[in-house]
């Protein structure tokens, strides 16, 4: 016991005395929640610009455009004589996409034909292209179902109601009432900016040991002879630093930037120990291969973006091959950003998520051993070194 606190010890007066350290495990954790909320807190894109070309010039083709202009996420702004002049136009990105109305849009309605309305988008932004697109589709929708009223003729009101929507339906947005990007993105990467600040700081740590001592991850002390103090004072130190970071980031980031909390601190309690102790461990397994402290950052930086896409959170891992899934698993962020969305924003409890829980505590105790053999290691070189 005496030997952890020690650690435990000289590893907080290490780390706050290291400016490098501190900006990651301090500064980025801080800071960066408030930046990529602060980013996203628009939550969904409105009034998209968009150009218009109407070769129909009708009543019916007008009343289409008015109704895309109406819309809270599109507004047209102009209308353009050509397809090259629009097209112009989204080049100079005065629009990022375009409306084109055929000629015979008016006649082919009256004749009872279906008619096609052209929708070209700037695919480089998704979202704009999301809002062009709902809103064209719900203005036809809409005018579908007025034309159909008209063609049945003389009718009551509410004849021309069960016309327009013979099924009654309610849409509502339960766990993302806005449907919003911040809802949907900041609480899993929340928990990447956890392991990714961990294996960052962790990581110049290690590296600046090696270059101190000769290539050992640990000091010439006596107090660095076993191996369970050392990991125990390590990884007691990183959790009670990250679990007020955790604690930070489930309040006031969230109520902040009004994001949808539903879950409790107990349930939050029981899932982010096991998490911060799995990335922790991981951190020292991965960073055991870092020679000096500069290279943490060119590797683990790069892991990030890999880590959003592995998660399954832009891309479901259902439709993912089954090796990419499964190798995901290495990674406590696969299981922590599926973890704590579900919990937070849905209010799950621990037994709803539990073959993800005890995945999360078989990589505590797998990377627990990893990071053993590794100090182990390292102990046995120790005595080599300060014997000779």
């Amino acid at each position: 016991m005496k030997d952890l606190l020690y650690v435990w010890y000289n590893e907080m007066k290490t780390v706050f005395h290291d400016k490098g350290v501190i900006i990651f495990v301090l500064f980025v954790p801080l800071c960066y929640p408030l930046l990529y909320a602060y980013v996203y807190n628009n939550e969904v894109v409105r009034q998209v610009p968009a150009v218009v070309v109407d070769d129909c010039n009708s009543h019916l083709s007008r009343e289409f455009i008015r109704k895309v202009d109406g819309t809270p996420d599109v507004f047209i702004a102009r209308r353009c004589h050509s397809m090259a002049e629009a097209q112009e136009a989204v080049r100079r990105q005065e629009a990022y996409g375009i409306i084109r109305i055929p000629d015979n849009f008016d006649r082919r309605l009256q004749e009872g034909e279906q008619v096609r309305v052209g929708l070209y988008c700037d695919m480089a932004v998704m979202l704009n292209y999301k809002a062009m697109l709902l809103a064209c589709t719900d203005v036809s929708l809409d005018m579908n179902n007025d034309i159909k009223a008209e063609r049945i003729g003389e009718s009551t009101r509410r004849d021309d109601e069960i016309t327009k929507m013979p099924i009654l339906y309610e849409q509502h947005a339960i766990f993302n009432p806005q449907s919003g990007f911040a809802s949907f993105l900041i609480p899993p990467i929340l928990m990447l900016i956890i392991q990714q600040t961990l294996l960052l700081g962790i990581g110049m740590r290690m590296g600046s040991t090696r270059e101190e001592y000769s290539g050992c991850v640990i000091p010439f002390d006596r107090h660095y002879k076993r191996v369970m103090p050392i990991v125990g004072g390590k990884g007691l130190f990183y959790l009670m630093l990250y679990f007020v970071m955790a604690i930070y980031m489930f309040t006031f980031v969230n109520h902040s930037f009004r994001l949808p909390t539903l879950g409790n601190y107990g349930t939050l309690v029981a899932f982010i120990i096991p998490y911060i102790l799995s990335c922790t461990f991981f951190a020292i397994t991965l960073s055991s291969f870092i020679y000096r402290r500069e290279d943490c950052i060119l590797i683990f930086v790069f892991m990030s973006v890999p880590m959003v896409f592995l998660s399954g959170i832009s891309w479901p891992s259902s439709a993912m091959p089954l090796f990419w899934k499964y190798f995901s698993y290495i990674f406590p962020s696969s299981l922590g950003m599926n973890i704590y969305p579900r919990i937070m924003t849905m209010g799950c409890s621990i037994h709803d998520v539990r073959s993800l829980y005890i995945g999360l505590w078989c990589q505590v105790f797998g990377y627990f051993t990893t990071a053993c053999l590794v100090y182990l290691k390292h102990i046995k070189k120790m005595t080599r070194l300060t014997s000779v």
